[in-house]
């Protein structure tokens, strides 16, 4: 029997996916990319092209730490690195890394129109608020094709000649109600979540 699951359900399991990443480090971080022959080609190869598009602001991270925290140095001489910040760096590289292997797999699990129902649903206590859901989706759904189609021009200027688009488009979203199983699943997620991260930065 196959367990039908929220859309909002597994959009929440993921977000606290992002959570229990940011206490990884160590044998328990190093672990973690044991894990990345499961995913599948599709993810690697998704995950890979953000890795790339992210490289400059990895590189960052290989250079600010190591030079920026205080420490002992790795070799005796002026403008020499700590230990302390090459460490942070690597651990920080690697959570980073982490979490776009996890955006990689979401983007290749989650259809765009599952997306597009589990926010809705989270968005809905925000009626309150002022914050339409309605409007919120169709933003979303807006800002993420724009993301997939966005030409890379080697000339910035280029963009500036872009005809601007005037399409009317019409959004369905599938408002399928929560079910008792889909609040089970987020309590057990969010207690074991909560639990592993207090174990990761409290042990």
């Amino acid at each position: 029997m196959k367990l039908d699951v929220h859309p909002a359900t597994r959009l929440i399991a993921w977000l606290l996916l992002l959570i229990a990443v940011q206490s990884l480090s160590g044998s328990t971080l190093v672990g973690a990319f044991l894990l990345f022959p499961l995913f599948g080609k599709r993810v690697l190869r998704r995950g890979g092209q953000l890795i790339w598009r992210t490289r400059w602001l990895l590189l960052s991270l290989l250079i600010i730490f190591p030079w920026g925290i205080a420490g002992q140095p790795l070799w005796n001489g002026v403008g020499a690195p700590t230990q302390e910040g090459g460490l942070e760096a690597l651990i920080h590289l690697g959570r980073l890394l982490l979490v776009l292997m996890a955006v990689a797999a979401f983007l290749e699990t989650m259809p765009l129109h599952d997306l597009l129902a589990a926010t809705h649903v989270l968005l809905k206590p925000m009626r309150g608020f002022g914050l339409d859901p309605d409007r919120g989706v169709v933003r979303l759904m807006l800002v993420l094709r724009y993301v997939e189609t966005l030409p890379r021009p080697r000339d910035w200027r280029s963009l500036l000649d872009a005809p601007t688009l005037n399409v009317s488009e019409r959004v369905e979203v599938n408002h399928q109600p929560l079910r008792w199983s889909d609040y089970g699943l987020t309590l057990v997620f969010v207690v074991t979540v909560s639990v592993f991260y207090y174990c990761q930065v409290f042990a």
